[in-house]
């Protein structure tokens, strides 16, 4: 993933700018610095500068800057984060592990950051868990749930905790380093839960 080149920044003009034109140029200019420096580094006045824009609006439209570090990492992050559904569930889960591993190893300085300034920001906790955590939860529970329903994975396999088993795994490797994140440990965590998963008589490894 490569972030923009530059920042969009707003020029002086007549008349007033489009909302959703300074929008973009502030989330731009928010994610380039988040990325580049650090979420301590995205303040109302550095976004402001870099992006052309008021920071007055910044103080409108985010209840703090660790929001809005939130809204741009997840604004230019989101088509990673897509869940495929091909019909072969644990290729889906593979194509989704893969590329969430992929986010973690190249922005998850980043993603730390975000996280452990949740802990004593309240705006950014809500956030956090209104716009990522829980959609992210519901879009793997759906997909796993639809497996089931076809008769892919056993009745009774509750998809709330396959979740934290897989997407659990990575973020703790993630925050707690002592073993590498890499493609070949989200495949191994996959070969351990189908072998426990896997409705009689179905072979998920298509074999």
């Amino acid at each position: 993933m490569r972030m923009n080149e530059s920042t969009p920044r707003l020029e002086p003009g007549r008349g007033r700018r489009r909302a959703a034109e300074v929008r973009r140029a502030t989330l731009t200019a928010a994610a380039d610095l988040l990325f580049a420096e650090g979420i301590r580094h995205v303040t109302f006045e550095k976004v402001a500068t870099r992006a052309g824009v008021s920071k007055m609006t910044l103080y409108k439209w985010w209840p703090s800057p660790g929001s809005l570090a939130f809204e741009a990492y997840f604004d230019a992050l989101e088509p990673v984060l897509a869940f495929p559904d091909t019909g072969d569930i644990r290729a889906d889960l593979t194509a989704q592990l893969h590329a969430f591993v992929g986010l973690l190893r190249e922005r998850g300085t980043a993603i730390a950051e975000i996280i452990g300034a949740a802990q004593s920001d309240p705006e950014l906790a809500g956030a956090l868990a209104d716009r990522y955590v829980r959609p992210r939860r519901r879009l793997a529970v759906d997909r796993l749930s639809r497996a089931q329903r076809a008769g892919l994975i056993r009745a009774g396999t509750d998809p709330e905790t396959i979740v934290d088993q897989l997407w659990g795994a990575c973020y703790h490797r993630l925050l707690m380093p002592a073993q590498p994140l890499t493609t070949d440990f989200a495949d191994r965590l996959l070969d351990n839960l189908f072998g426990g998963i896997a409705a009689p008589g179905h072979d998920p490894a298509g074999g």
